[in-house]
């Protein structure tokens, strides 16, 4: 008997066709869907510790305001903005006596304001100053921990965020020099000499 031939894959034959925008291969696990942090990157042993008591009571309690904190917990140094002592007597104004305002960041004195109220205020990190202008007049400073006896499901506190837009960097955002464009510029100097002609003023052909 002869030996069978073997035929040759024929793709139009078995109905497979190649296609050019086939899938691919996707590493074991498949794609990541999480995008946010589940844990901070810093390793301070203080911070670990709140998360771990905050991590428990969002867990044990229905406060939105514990998963809150614990979010924000987890975040860059970007993503927790220094507040002024002046935004901070500010927005705790018409809040009512008896509140404490809590910022998951850094508290920093403004030296433009004169008199600072009586605040209860709870935040992560205090600037000396500020501290010693919260404590003389009156008010008070906490840790978290501490907020953590006196309001464990947040009631009567005020969570305060710092502006995120305020940053250096984020005012050389854009494109300088395009009408219409309030980018800063990266100049070596402010002085006459330096990206101040065309472009830059009315009397040098025109100003964007």
């Amino acid at each position: 008997t002869r030996p069978k031939k073997h035929r040759s894959f024929e793709p139009h034959r078995s109905g497979f066709t190649l296609s050019s925008n086939m899938g691919i291969d996707i590493e074991a696990g498949g794609r990541n869907k999480v995008k946010h942090r589940t844990a901070p990157k810093s390793e301070n042993v203080y911070l670990r510790l709140l998360v771990k008591l905050y991590r428990f009571l969002a867990r044990r309690t229905d406060s939105d305001f514990n998963k809150t904190v614990l979010k924000r917990l987890f975040m860059s140094k970007i993503n927790r903005p220094p507040l002024s002592l002046s935004k901070l007597a500010k927005f705790m104004k018409d809040k009512g006596t008896g509140k404490i305002a809590a910022i998951v960041g850094t508290v920093t004195d403004d030296s433009r304001m004169f008199e600072v109220p009586a605040l209860k205020v709870c935040a992560l990190r205090f600037t000396e100053t500020a501290r010693a202008r919260i404590v003389k007049a009156g008010g008070e400073c906490m840790t978290f921990d501490q907020l953590a006896l006196a309001a464990p499901t947040g009631d009567n506190v005020v969570l305060l965020r710092g502006p995120k837009s305020h940053r250096e960097a984020v005012k050389h955002f854009g494109a300088p020099g395009v009408p219409g464009s309030h980018a800063k510029p990266y100049v070596r100097h402010k002085g006459r000499k330096f990206e101040k002609a065309r472009g830059r003023r009315k009397s040098r052909g025109y100003k964007a």
